[in-house]
């Protein structure tokens, strides 16, 4: 008689996971398309970003030691422009080591994490 139960319960189990696979692999495909939109726009709008400011930022220095050139203050200028480049990559670097990490597929896991909630509580 229990090993009839126990069967029941997993023949109820199995059943409850083979029609959640369709709705993970549903929700798989929904995440992963957004996940590449939202990773795509971002990565593009960084580059840009990235790439405008770094420009700017070079011809402003060219700019800075060009208008110190014949001037007694020209080397520390240099050294000055090198140092503010200095702390700000390592502001960056410092910036990026302490963002919170994206978490792409976060609603698939938490689905499969329920589920597995709800069959461990049906197994008892």
């Amino acid at each position: 008689m229990a090993i009839r139960m126990k069967f029941a319960k997993w023949r109820a189990v199995g059943g409850f996971c083979a029609g959640r696979l369709s709705d993970y692999s549903e929700l798989l495909s929904v995440e992963l398309a957004a996940t590449k939109q939202k990773l795509v726009s971002e990565v593009i709008a960084m580059v840009a970003l990235a790439v405008g400011v770094l420009f700017t930022l070079s011809f402003l220095c060219f700019a800075i030691i060009a208008t110190a050139w014949q001037t007694p203050y020209f080397l520390v200028v240099v050294w000055a422009i090198a140092g503010v480049w200095l702390a700000i990559s390592i502001a960056a670097y410092v910036v990026m080591r302490t963002r919170d990490p994206s978490e792409p597929f976060k609603n698939l896991r938490l689905e499969i994490e329920r589920d597995t909630q709800a069959v461990k509580e049906a197994l008892k």
